[in-house]
């Protein structure tokens, strides 16, 4: 070919990239002679019958300058991109690619990094390069080409797999620690998915634990509920799917708590809450045992109320704060007082000044002021006094329990009050 191509060099340099085109001596010769480096070799391609046009210095130089480009861009890329033939063999790689290979340990440079993924679709792998070291992950993306060629790009994720694993590993610390809890815990992700859950959820909806790994939606997760009866029943399913819409919206805004009363006289105390990045958090706690002593406290408050208000002795209890914390419907009469329609506590100043107002005879009110504020002093005997409408009734101040004290008003029909009413005396 020498004759033909006076350009073309005895050898050929090492360490090139790219492509240059030697022309022949002869104008009218259609022949060209192409130089590829593609490390470690130099290929060089004898092409017939090419028009005039295709070798005209300009549009060569157009070419080189074009292919010189290309490879300073792809040599530029941050991540390894390379380009394998059918059989694994390595025709093109770029800079980031070198890079690796310089780290790599075996110091074999023909053997691929990577595994071959034919795959168009993302897959994560990892990258050992020296073993001592963390290993490295990356996001291997490729392209398949007419001519069996693959196009392979690698972006390095090692980050992003440490931040995976420390949040499964976050997850899984906070599963073990809610397991223990009583209270069910079913926290939901951005997208509306279960996330997390703990037994005691498991235990209070009694859902199978199959359908709560599945991840159902927040939607499944309430039509779960009311299809177990472990919601309250709804009236109609369109209403109660606005409800949904509105629990969960009034849980994003940390709105949301309600009681629910089922069927099997249980009740669940259930709260929603906002989480960090879009999650919401539904607490479920069973309080049947609490609403159960509530209602019988209650009972057992009213029972009493109803036995003493049939007592005929005024009774009035008053806290060391001196603020009345309860009254009988007999002191209620006595007195023409009605305490719960006051908007203000009475206080032991107050009922005294009804008392001494009520009455017409002298009575000790300073001592049993004194008594029932449990400031200390002498203790007070019974006394007698009169009221306006002349009923003459007995006075006793009291301790009953640490912190509280009794005024009871007994009746003493036909009883006339004293002139000089018995005062207080020290026992």
């Amino acid at each position: 070919m020498e004759p033909g191509f006076p350009d073309l060099p005895e050898t050929f340099a090492e360490g090139l990239r790219g492509r240059t085109f030697i022309e022949a001596r002869d104008p009218a010769d259609r022949r060209r002679i192409e130089l590829e480096w593609e490390e470690p070799n130099c290929w060089v391609r004898l092409l017939n019958d090419v028009t005039a046009t295709d070798t005209s210095p300009e549009e060569i130089a157009r070419i080189q300058d074009r292919a010189e480009i290309l490879q300073k861009t792809l040599d530029s890329a941050p991540h390894p991109i390379w380009q394998e033939t059918c059989d694994r063999q390595i025709i093109w790689r770029n800079a980031s690619y070198d890079a690796l290979l310089a780290r790599r340990q075996d110091g074999d440079e023909a053997k691929p990094l990577f595994d071959r993924y034919m795959a168009t679709a993302q897959k994560r792998v990892k990258l050992v390069l020296d073993p001592a070291a963390p290993p490295d992950w990356y996001d291997i993306t490729c392209t398949a080409t007419a001519d069996g060629i693959t196009i392979y790009h690698a972006t390095c994720v090692s980050a992003v797999a440490e931040a995976e694993l420390a949040q499964r590993n976050f997850v899984q610390t906070l599963a073990k620690t809610f397991a223990h809890l009583s209270i069910g815990l079913a926290i939901f992700d951005r997208r509306g998915q279960l996330a997390l859950f703990n037994p005691a959820l498991v235990d209070l909806t009694s859902l199978p634990a199959e359908f709560l790994a599945a991840r159902p939606t927040i939607l499944s997760f309430f039509d779960q509920l009311r299809e177990n009866r472990r919601m309250p029943e709804p009236k109609d399913y369109f209403g109660w799917r606005q409800k949904i819409a509105g629990v969960i919206a009034a849980a994003t805004d940390g709105r949301y708590e309600e009681t629910w009363s089922l069927e099997s006289g249980q009740t669940y105390s259930v709260k929603g809450r906002p989480h960090p990045d879009g999650a919401i958090a539904f607490l479920i706690e069973d309080i049947s045992a609490e609403v159960a002593l509530t209602r019988n406290y209650r009972a057992e408050l009213e029972m009493g109320q109803a036995l003493l208000d049939v007592v005929e002795d005024g009774f009035a209890v008053f806290s060391s704060s001196g603020i009345m914390m309860f009254c009988n419907a007999a002191y209620r009469t006595m007195w023409d007082l009605m305490p719960e329609s006051t908007f203000v506590d009475i206080t032991v100043a107050d009922s005294v000044a009804i008392w001494r107002r009520g009455t017409t005879t002298p009575a000790p009110w300073e001592q049993v002021e004194t008594q029932l504020l449990d400031l200390g002093g002498p203790r007070m005997r019974a006394f007698r006094l009169q009221l306006t409408d002349e009923r003459v009734l007995t006075c006793e101040v009291r301790q009953i329990v640490p912190g509280m004290t009794l005024a009871r008003f007994r009746g003493a029909a036909g009883i006339t009050a004293p002139e000089n009413p018995g005062m207080a005396a020290a026992e």
